[in-house]
């Protein structure tokens, strides 16, 4: 079983059970992502994402429930409970609130999330954005 993955890789499944290997057939630019890439490199797709308003030191005060599962400093014990240490912030606050609109679904997380407004969820993603992703 082959699939075209939309990042451009494409793999082969022995039969898509788990445990499969799977193979990388090589990169394959398209005409698209070479458009993109080339609009990247000059400057012309536009200004860049800017972070979000959040206060670090505020998500820092919010964050003693979050360390119970990904540590104090955003650096996991368990390899079930990823490190968000360093992440950028616009994705921590993307998928936080993912987590908590139900977009994203994780029976752990929804108890945890689903009270933070947004101005929370953003000095959350501003805290364990400015930390250190490795001790």
């Amino acid at each position: 079983m082959q699939y075209r993955e939309t990042n451009g890789f494409e793999v082969t499944a022995a039969g898509g059970l788990p445990g499969s290997r799977y193979r990388h057939r090589g990169w394959r630019w398209g005409p698209s992502l070479a458009l993109a890439a080339g609009l990247m490199t000059t400057g012309l797709a536009g200004p860049a994402i800017a972070e979000s308003a959040g206060d670090a030191a505020a998500g820092k005060g919010k964050a003693g429930l979050c360390s119970a599962c990904h540590g104090p400093a955003g650096l996991s014990v368990n390899p079930l409970w990823p490190n968000i240490a360093g992440q950028h912030q616009a994705y921590l606050a993307a998928q936080i609130r993912a987590y908590r609109d139900g977009e994203r679904e994780e029976i752990t997380m929804q108890p945890f999330v689903q009270n933070l407004t947004d101005q929370d969820i953003e000095d959350l993603a501003a805290w364990y954005a400015s930390l250190s992703p490795c001790p």
